[in-house]
């Protein structure tokens, strides 16, 4: 009996392994829904996923092999995370909660696979029985490793003299209430002038990861606005950082552009300045948006992001699904993932902002006036119609595609 309950419990955990990037999505997803804590921005968005994807590997892996359970690690991918939800102050009972969730999830797929199957009934007793108990099992292990994982982090991460000014921080950026005096004496500073806010970041997998070089990106904020920079530490990765000043701040992007170069792992998000208290929390809004576009879209090697060169695509960055179902819309075949295409939609896009002169298009282009115009009689044989019709939506279309990096598989 106990031979054949192991080959069902291996034929289930197979079936389930065909389908797991579907069914880290799924868990993912659900884990946003229901935990306010795990609503985080892109960078740590992705570390979750893959905390997730590798416990679900590592279950299908024991399931399947019958891994001993002695032999069960925590995932490096979650222990990372684990950590980083401690740099962020997040509460370790959210974390755990999001394993019990799982749990429960991993086993109603594993009842729906055994429904499929249509075993006697016996055996699915006792096959769901196995299963609920190696899962258990295993989560119960990984949990033990996750708490002391978390609490070494918190405790490192509440020594170190940046947390407490973080913490202070983040409760002027999110206590709408809070009034200005309050809010100065927090951090220390004046806020009745302009701010320009930065965010500074080390993409995952970055050699060296460290304070260093985030204190490099924000000398490099400071000598590009002539400013001192007030800085802190979010995380080990990265950094926010805010310029202000009596006047607004200037930024001489060149410069920046020019230093980053020299910091190849480093990236930057800059809001639009903005005057007040207000305008700290809302030029640091600007950063996050940019940073998510810069995060998802079609430069993700990109060092320098401005809230002001992608303003349009920072406000649709929540609404991917949406805005490709409308994009595609506007611009059926000519939004297709190939060579050909990606010509043809960026030389819509000159030609449309250079107000339609073929000259001027081909001179932004570099080629000449000849293939802007013939490139534009395809896209417009493409789409149907000719470009001053619906013109408002192809361009805008053409924009945030660009920006964000959208385009449509030909199987799509």
């Amino acid at each position: 009996m106990h031979a054949s309950i192991d080959v069902i419990v291996r034929n289930v955990a197979k079936r389930i392994e065909t389908d797991l990037p579907t069914l880290t999505t799924e868990m993912t997803t659900m884990f946003v829904e229901v935990i306010p804590e795990f609503r985080h921005d892109e960078a740590v968005r992705q570390l979750m996923i893959a905390s997730t994807s590798s416990n679900l590997a590592a279950i299908v892996d024991m399931l399947t092999l019958h891994i001993s359970l002695s032999d069960i690690t925590v995932p490096p991918a979650a222990a990372e995370y684990a950590r980083r939800f401690a740099q962020h102050d997040l509460s370790l009972e959210a974390l755990l909660r999001a394993y019990r969730l799982g749990e429960h999830m991993f086993l109603q797929w594993a009842m729906t696979t055994l429904g499929d199957l249509e075993l006697p009934t016996t055996d699915a007793l006792a096959t769901t029985s196995r299963i609920a108990l190696l899962v258990n099992s295993y989560i119960d292990q990984v949990i033990e490793g996750l708490i002391d994982i978390y609490e070494d982090e918190r405790r490192r991460w509440d020594a170190r003299s940046d947390a407490a000014r973080a913490a202070q921080l983040r409760a002027v950026l999110d206590t709408e209430a809070l009034d200005l005096a309050s809010a100065e004496e927090m951090l220390a500073m004046s806020l009745t002038g302009w701010h320009l806010a930065a965010i500074i970041w080390l993409p995952p997998g970055t050699i060296d990861p460290g304070a260093a070089q985030l204190r490099a990106g924000a000398a490099m904020l400071g000598a590009a606005t002539g400013r001192i920079p007030f800085a802190i530490s979010a995380d080990e990765q990265t950094s926010w950082v805010w310029i202000s000043s009596a006047g607004r701040p200037t930024l001489n992007a060149g410069l920046l552009e020019n230093d980053l170069r020299k910091r190849p792992g480093l990236r930057v998000a800059i809001g639009e300045p903005s005057p007040g208290l207000d305008g700290f929390r809302r030029t640091f809004r600007d950063a996050q948006r940019a940073r998510s576009v810069a995060a998802g879209g079609a430069g993700p090697d990109r060092a320098l992001t401005m809230y002001s060169r992608v303003a349009l695509a920072g406000l649709l960055v929540d609404h991917l699904a949406d805005v490709k179902a409308w994009a595609q819309r506007a611009l059926g075949d000519l939004m297709r993932d190939d060579e050909s295409m990606n010509r043809l939609r960026e030389t819509v896009r000159v030609f449309l902002d250079a107000q339609g002169s073929f000259t001027d298009a081909a001179t932004r282009m570099h080629v000449h006036k000849n293939t802007v115009h013939y490139r534009v009689r395809k896209a417009e044989d493409i789409l149907g119609h000719p470009l001053t019709e619906n013109r408002l939506d192809i361009e805008v279309a053409l924009l945030v595609c660009a920006q964000l990096g959208l385009t449509r598989s030909d199987s799509a």
